[in-house]
């Protein structure tokens, strides 16, 4: 892992300006802006490779890779309106929150599904999405809709710090904060920030989704 205080070593195959500028520090990230949404969108696009419920529904490499950026905006496009999509150093990865009063854009996500999806798992993932509704609180909070790091860099603390601005604001505003997670190895990382378990989602052939709330700490 590239400390902060790291350099370049002096080559002469190595450019002196890159000689002397540090490696950025594991864990910046700032407020993303529109400009940085191509490069977000590919680095989910990444990230959400090997994603159990995105790869159950688009299994076919080109068919998931032609679909998913327009499911990113869809489930977390409106972030970008309200200038609370937070990115990592480098658009290693990005963190999408919807604010209280913001929802996914429902109308986009199931006229996606309704043509990209196979129609032998639309009834199971129309099931699924109910059930999401079922968990998915009521009262004002704030929602996680997409977080996510791309593989080669991963395991770098960026996971944590792309949450820390909002979950400090949520602490001050007293709002709790809802996630759903696609994966089960996610549920310990989320559980150390003070998510709480609330159940399993699943129908049919999908795989289980594990929905989370944060009550203000």
């Amino acid at each position: 892992m590239p400390l902060s205080t790291t350099t370049v070593p002096s080559s002469p195959l190595v450019p002196s300006a890159l000689q002397r500028s540090p490696l950025p520090k594991p864990n910046a990230v700032r407020l993303a802006t529109q400009a940085d949404q191509k490069q977000l969108t590919a680095a989910l696009v990444l990230a959400f490779a090997d994603d159990p419920i995105m790869r159950w529904m688009y299994p076919d490499s080109h068919q998931y890779l032609t679909h998913f950026p327009a499911f990113v905006q869809a489930f977390g496009g409106r972030a970008f309106e309200q200038q609370t999509v937070y990115a990592a150093s480098g658009h290693a990865g990005a963190a999408f929150w919807l604010p209280p009063g913001v929802e996914v854009d429902a109308e986009a996500l199931i006229e996606l599904f309704q043509h990209s999806v196979s129609e032998a798992l639309l009834g199971d993932l129309f099931a699924v999405l109910e059930q999401m509704d079922h968990y998915h609180i009521h009262q004002p909070h704030w929602y996680l809709s997409l977080l996510a790091i791309e593989p080669m860099h991963q395991r770098k603390g960026y996971g944590s710090a792309l949450m820390g601005e909002i979950l400090a604001r949520c602490d001050r505003d007293r709002l709790p904060v809802y996630v759903e997670s696609s994966k089960p190895d996610n549920i310990p990382f989320y559980q150390r920030h003070g998510f709480e378990l609330l159940g399993t989602i699943e129908a049919g052939t999908s795989p289980p989704l594990f929905p989370m709330l944060r009550p203000p700490q």
